[in-house]
């Protein structure tokens, strides 16, 4: 008989086989390593318990001069501003009517109200606000009609449908009295368009890349979801949506107070129209749009880089007298992503990776070629910690830290062999500096929103991964805890205790992390199992009894699948918990098993609510049990 510690190599290798890997951990979720020890990841909690319209894309974090700690969320539906856990409604306004343009019409029992407003350009599922009108005679009173609704359906470019409600949002049934039409003072206010939660698939005539399909098909490709960019100019906010104009909201008026176009400011000259990725420099700070419509021209050109005159947002019409304008990247079909770094501003073209630097008139800013013949899988998915920046590709990750290299993942063929890569968009990377962490969130192959993660460790310079649904991250100087959206609608604080209290309500983080397979010299004997001696600490687990449980998963031969019986005369799997409370903690002293095969794992696995662990270095008595099975 002989005492044998476990003790694996941080961090999670999935590029070889459970055996091959021996040594190393080989599965984990909600699990990460401090000093090379795993332990569970901490937990989330909600920012308040009030919710916003549509799915998050952006988060962006600033203080204004009144110290007022702000977080602007950006949806597929709107554009919010939050403070103090509240979400103020921000989008910009699209068109106003004129009195008496907008007509109502319903139908006896029915909830259903027919608008009529010649030209309205509006989208299903966009809002509009409508305002002075009359009762229709019945049910359908003032009350009910002046308020903000979000349209239905489209019945054509002069009509379309909303659901009458009351202001509680219940459901209002017309009668047989609401036979008016609002009366002639009706204003219609109609908000930007909304956009698409992910990227949705279309089939037709100018769909998809030249050449796809056969003659007279068309051709498939993705219209865009709706992704929001967005930076501070002092204390107000500079942004856009990926094919929308550039828009300004003013600190200064409150955050009741909706956000306006650039090109409607006092003084505005020659503003962009049309835009893919809005952003302001900290150098100088200038203003600029990635992807933009030239001076004089109505039609986005991807590549093209423009920027506003030095500290105005308002002036994009170069002159002798000002700093604005503009420059064409060459390589690549579309501009990406633009990251602030120390010196430089880095751009990611969908092929290559430039530096802008600040030059000085008469050129203002230039571009130098940092890397070529590279990918980026969406607007979101790059990051700059550390003085380096980090970022997914669409088939392995990279960095630059004075020199675009390729970083090595021991999780590679994991992530992207099973990666939606027609969601590639939805792939959100932020840091978690309190851990030396960068995080990535993308959809799995089968799914259509972000469902797992993975974890880059820049000081161990380890990999691990799990499952956790998140559409957008942040992590800021000015907040205590790292910030992230769910898809129920709500900002968590991360890192908050030990629980998922994303609802209110702590509910249990299952946590995990398993072995690669280990064997007793090289293999060509069967061990038999008698006592596991758990190594653990329970320590910040808020409940008084705290338990992980320990399984021993035995296999007859490498690539076999589970052997069994798993165990003989005794278990497989035991319980840990704590004894005695702090400051002295004991723990489960021994676990009595007789577990038998050539090759095994551990697991390490919590399920209850209230509990955090740390994993040291358990042992395990064992002895060869013959060569045969």
């Amino acid at each position: 008989m002989a005492v044998r510690k476990l003790q694996f190599k941080p961090g999670v290798n999935r590029e070889t086989t459970r055996y091959a890997a021996e040594g190393q951990w080989y599965e984990t979720d909600k699990v990460r390593f401090r000093r090379g020890l795993p332990q569970k990841i901490g937990g989330w909690e909600q920012l308040s318990a009030n919710t916003y319209l549509g799915v998050a894309r952006s988060l962006f974090n600033w203080a204004t001069l009144s110290l007022q700690n702000l977080v602007s969320v950006g949806t597929h539906l709107k554009y919010y501003i939050e403070r103090g856990g509240a979400y103020f409604d921000v989008t910009p306004i699209r068109a106003t009517t004129a009195a008496g343009d907008v007509t109502f019409a319903a139908v006896n029992g029915d909830a259903t109200l027919t608008i009529t407003d010649s030209s309205h350009g509006a989208l299903q599922n966009d809002f509009v606000t409508f305002s002075g009108a009359a009762s229709l005679g019945g049910n359908i009173t003032a009350a009910v009609l002046n308020q903000e609704y979000q349209i239905a359906t489209i019945i054509n470019g002069n009509s379309y449908t909303v659901e009458a409600k009351d202001t509680s949002g219940n459901t209002v049934l017309a009668n047989g009295s609401d036979t008016g039409n609002g009366g002639g003072s009706v204003v219609g206010t109609y908000q930007i368009n909304t956009g698409n939660e992910i990227e949705v698939p279309f089939t037709g005539w100018g769909a998809g890349r030249w050449g796809n399909g056969t003659w007279g098909t068309g051709g498939t490709t993705l219209a865009p979801m709706r992704i929001w960019s967005q930076a501070n100019f002092g204390e107000d906010l500079f942004f856009a949506h990926r094919g929308g104009a550039p828009y300004y909201w003013d600190a200064s008026n409150g955050v009741n107070t909706r956000a306006v176009a650039v090109s409607s400011l006092g003084g505005a000259s020659g503003v962009p129209t049309v835009v893919n990725l809005a952003f302001v420099s900290d150098i100088f700070r200038f203003a600029f749009c990635f992807g933009a419509n030239d001076l004089g021209g109505s039609t986005l050109d991807p590549m093209l880089i423009r920027w506003s005159d030095q500290e105005d947002v308002t002036n994009w019409t170069p002159a002798a007298t000002n700093q604005a304008g503009s420059l064409r990247l060459s390589e690549g079909t579309e501009i990406i992503d633009a990251i602030q770094a120390r010196q430089e501003v880095l751009v990611w073209s969908d092929a290559a990776l430039y530096g802008l630097q600040y030059l000085g008139a008469p050129e203002v800013w230039g571009a130098q070629l940092l890397g070529s013949n590279i990918t980026i899988a969406g607007p979101n998915s790059a990051v700059y910690s550390n003085n380096i920046a980090y970022w997914m590709g669409i088939n392995k990750f990279y960095y630059y830290d004075g020199t675009v290299k390729t970083l090595p993942c021991e999780l590679r063929s994991y992530i992207f062999d099973d990666f939606n890569q027609g969601q590639a968009d939805q792939v959100i990377c932020g840091s978690n500096e309190q851990f030396d962490e960068i995080w990535w969130f993308y959809c799995s192959g089968g799914a259509t929103q972000n469902d797992r993660y993975v974890v880059y460790n820049y000081v161990q310079n380890i990999w691990y991964y799990g499952n956790l649904a998140r559409s957008a991250w942040l992590d800021s100087d000015l907040r205590d805890f790292p910030l992230a959206a769910t898809f129920t609608n709500k900002l968590v604080n991360h890192e908050k205790g030990v629980d998922d209290n994303e609802t209110g309500v702590p509910a249990a983080i299952a946590a995990s992390i398993t072995s690669t397979q280990f064997d007793l010299d090289d293999g060509d004997r069967f061990m038999l199992v008698n006592k596991m001696l758990p190594d653990m600490t329970f320590e910040g687990s808020t409940t008084g009894a705290p338990a992980a449980t320990m399984t021993l998963n035995p296999l007859k031969d490498s690539g076999s699948g589970r052997y069994n019986p798993a165990s003989v005369g005794g278990d497989s799997n035991a319980t840990v918990t704590r004894t005695a409370t702090v400051p002295i903690e004991e723990f489960t002293g021994q676990v009595f098993t007789r577990v038998r095969g050539r090759q095994m794992s551990i697991k390490i696995e919590s399920t209850a609510a209230g509990v955090t662990w740390k994993l040291g270095a358990p042992r395990m008595d064992m002895r060869p049990d013959g060569r045969r099975g």
